[in-house]
C-alpha cells in the first residue's frame, strides 16, 4: 500500500509482504539487497529482531504497518519522482548510512510550480540534511521539540525534525513552525525559509504571523520590491482572507523603511477594501512614511482618519504631525496639534516647540509665536538657539525690527547662549531695512572677532545697509576689506555696488569693478536702468546696443525706460 504523505511516497508493509521476505534472507545471511536500494531501510532495532527471532516472533514484529523513512531511492542515472501536490519534486541521492535509526543524504528540491513565488531560484539545496526514523508519533510532543530546538538556535536539528515529521506525515503546529522560520531567518537561511514557508502555507498552517515575519526576511534579504510582489502574490491566490493588521503593518514597515510612499498608500487602501480595521501602530507608520517622504497631505489624512475612529495619538503622530506641518507652512494645523498633545498630558519636546515658533515666525505671527515661547517656558523647558533664532525670524517677518534689535541685545547681554551666524544674520538683515549702516559694520566685527566662520553673507548685508543708507564710500570699503579677507563677492554684492556707485556718481571706482565682473543679463540691466535714472542717455544707450551683441535680452523695465528716453 503506499499513500501520498507531504514531499514523498510511504511505503507501509506489512507482516506479508516484502519484509517477510527480507527476514528471510537475514536469517540465511542472504540479504537481497534490492529492497535496500528501493527504500526498505530498517531501524536498528528492526534489525536486531530480523537477526535474532528468539527475541519476538516475526509475525508480531511485523503485523504493525511500518513507515519508512524515505520512500523510493534513485539508482543510476534513472530517477523516481515523487507525487507530490504540495511543494514540488523530491530527488534523494543514493548515499545510505543504516546506523542509528538516520538515513544521511543529500536532499535536492526542486520547485517547479511554486505560484505565487515567481522570482525564486529553480531550486534549493538542502545539503547534507537527515530525515530521521521517528519512533514518537506524538505530534505535540514532536512540535514541542521543534520550538525548543528552533529557540536554542539549533536550525539544522529543528529543520530536520521538521521534514521527518513532513515525509512522515505528521502535522507541526502553527507555533513550532513559525518558531522553526524564526531561528532559520536568524542564521540568514532564506532559501530554507521559503521551502519551510511554502509547505506550512499549502499544509493550511500558516498564520498572520508566519506571513509577517517570512515577508520581512525576504524584503531584508531580496529588497522591498520581492516582498511587495510576494504579498500581491499571496493575494491574488486568496491568501488575503488569512491576513491581519499585523500583516499590513508589516508590509507598512517595509515601505515605509524603503521611503516608498506609493507602496504604502496602496497598502493603506487595501486593508480598507479588506474590512481589517487600522491600530494606532498602523497611522503611526503610515503618518511616519508619508512625513518622511514629505507628502504632509496624506499625512494629515491618515491622522485625521485615526482621530474619527476614535484612537489617541501617541507623542511619535503628533511629533511627526507638527514637523510635517510646520515644513509645509501650515502653522494652524501645527498649532491645533500642539494644543491638542498639552491636553493629552503629553509634554511636547524642545523641537516640537521650535518647529512651531518656527513656522509662526515664517507666517509673520510673531504674537502667537511668543505666545507659544510663553508656554514653552511654562512647561519648564528651555529655549535653545533654535527658539532664539525662530522668534527673531518671527519679529523679522512680521517688519518690527526694532524688537528684533532689543530681543539680540538681550540676548548677547545675559549670554544665555553663545551667538551663532544665524542670530548675527537675521539682525543683519534687519539693520539693513532699518539702514542702520553703523550698527551693521558693530555687528560685522562682532563676527569677525568671535571666530565665526565668515562668508560673503553678512559682507553683503552690510553694503546693502550702507546703499540704503547712501553711503557708496562706506560700502565701497566694506567690499575692500572682503576682499582683503578673502571673501569672493557674488552678484549680489556687485549689483548692489553697481547701485551705489551711479547713484553716487563714482564712475571711476564704476569701472574698476566691471573690471572683475562679467557682463549678464542682471548686469547689463542694473546698469542701463542706473544710467537712465541718472540722466546717462548716452551711457545707457551705448549699453544697451552692447546687450544687443552679446545676445542679452533685456527686462521689461529695462526696455521701458529705454523707449522712453529714445522717444524724448
Amino acid at each position: 500500500m503506499v499513500e501520498l504523505l507531504g514531499f514523498c511516497s510511504v511505503i507501509r508493509l506489512s507482516a506479508y509482504d516484502a519484509r517477510a521476505e527480507c527476514y528471510s534472507g537475514l536469517k540465511s545471511g542472504k540479504v537481497d539487497m534490492r529492497f535496500f536500494k528501493r527504500g526498505l531501510a530498517f531501524s536498528s532495532t528492526e534489525q536486531r529482531i530480523l537477526r535474532n527471532p528468539s527475541l519476538q516472533h516475526p509475525r508480531r514484529c511485523l503485523e504493525t504497518p511500518l513507515i519508512l523513512r524515505y520512500g523510493l531511492v534513485c539508482t543510476g542515472e534513472k530517477r523516481f519522482q515523487a507525487n507530490t501536490e504540495e511543494a514540488g519534486s523530491v530527488v534523494f541521492d543514493k548515499n545510505e548510512n543504516e546506523e542509528g535509526g538516520v538515513i544521511s543524504k543529500e536532499i535536492h528540491v526542486e520547485i517547479e510550480h511554486m505560484d505565487p513565488f515567481s522570482y525564486l531560484e529553480s531550486g534549493f539545496m538542502l545539503s547534507e540534511f537527515k530525515v530521521h526514523f521517528l519512533e514518537e508519533r506524538d505530534e505535540e510532543i514532536l512540535s514541542n521539540r521543534i520550538l525548543t530546538l528552533s529557540r536554542s538556535n539549533k536550525s539544522r536539528s529543528a529543520l530536520e525534525l521538521y521534514l521527518s515529521m513532513v515525509f512522515t506525515g505528521l502535522r507541526t503546529d502553527a507555533h513550532a513552525c513559525n518558531s522553526l522560520l524564526a531561528c532559520l531567518i536568524r542564521n540568514s537561511l532564506i532559501n530554507n525559509v521559503l521551502l519551510v514557508f511554502e509547505t506550512i502555507r499549502k499544509r493550511g498552517l500558516a498564520t498572520s504571523h508566519t506571513y509577517s515575519l517570512v515577508l520581512k526576511a525576504v524584503a531584508s534579504s531580496r529588497g522591498h520590491e520581492q516582498a511587495l510582489e510576494m504579498f500581491n502574490s499571496l493575494e491574488s491566490e486568496g491568501e488575503m482572507q488569512k491576513f491581519d493588521i499585523v500583516v499590513y503593518n508589516t508590509m507598512i514597515s517595509i515601505c515605509g523603511k524603503a521611503k516608498t510612499w506609493i507602496g504604502a498608500e496602496k497598502l493603506w487602501r487595501k486593508f480598507h477594501q479588506n474590512n481589517v480595521n487600522g491600530t494606532i501602530i498602523t497611522y503611526s507608520l503610515l503618518i511616519s512614511t508619508f512625513v518622511q517622504c514629505g507628502q504632509t497631505e496624506l499625512a494629515l489624512d491618515a491622522y485625521h482618519e485615526m482621530i474619527m475612529q476614535g484612537l489617541v495619538p501617541d507623542e511619535n503622530i503628533m511629533k511627526a504631525i507638527v514637523a510635517s506641518c510646520s515644513k509645509d507652512g501650515k502653522w494652524d494645523m501645527a498649532l491645533s496639534t500642539l494644543r491638542r498633545m498639552i491636553d493629552s498630558g503629553i509634554k511636547p519636546s524642545v523641537i516640537a516647540y521650535n518647529s512651531v515658533i518656527n513656522c509662526l515666525g515664517k507666517a509673520g505671527e510673531a504674537d502667537l509665536a511668543f505666545k507659544v515661547y510663553e508656554l514653552m517656558k511654562s512647561t519648564d523647558q528651555a529655549a535653545d538657539i533654535h527658539t532664539w533664532s525662530a522668534l527673531l525670524c518671527a519679529l523679522y517677518r512680521s517688519k518690527r525690527y526694532s524688537d528684533a534689535l532689543k530681543l539680540f541685545e538681550s540676548i548677547r547681554s545675559q549670554q544665555i547662549l553663545p551667538l551663532n551666524a544665524l542670530l548675527y544674520y537675521t539682525v543683519l538683515m534687519c539693520c539693513q531695512k532699518m539702514g542702520l549702516w553703523e550698527r551693521s559694520l558693530q555687528l560685522l566685527w562682532q563676527m569677525e572677532t568671535s571666530g565665526i566662520e565668515m562668508s560673503t553673507l553678512p559682507y553683503n548685508h552690510v553694503i546693502h545697509a550702507c546703499e540704503s543708507a547712501r553711503r557708496p564710500e562706506v560700502a565701497l570699503q566694506v567690499y575692500q576689506h572682503m576682499r582683503d579677507q578673502k571673501r569672493e563677492p557674488d552678484m549680489f554684492t556687485h549689483l548692489s555696488l553697481i547701485r551705489i556707485c551711479i547713484w553716487g556718481c563714482l564712475w571711476t571706482e564704476l569701472e574698476i569693478i566691471l573690471e572683475f565682473v562679467p557682463l549678464d543679463a542682471s548686469i547689463c540691466n542694473a546698469l542701463v536702468q542706473g544710467f537712465c535714472l541718472r540722466g546717462k542717455t548716452t551711457l545707457a544707450k551705448n549699453m544697451y546696443q552692447k546687450m544687443h551683441d552679446i545676445g542679452v535680452k533685456p527686462d521689461g523695465k529695462t526696455r521701458a525706460l529705454m523707449l522712453q528716453h529714445l522717444s524724448s
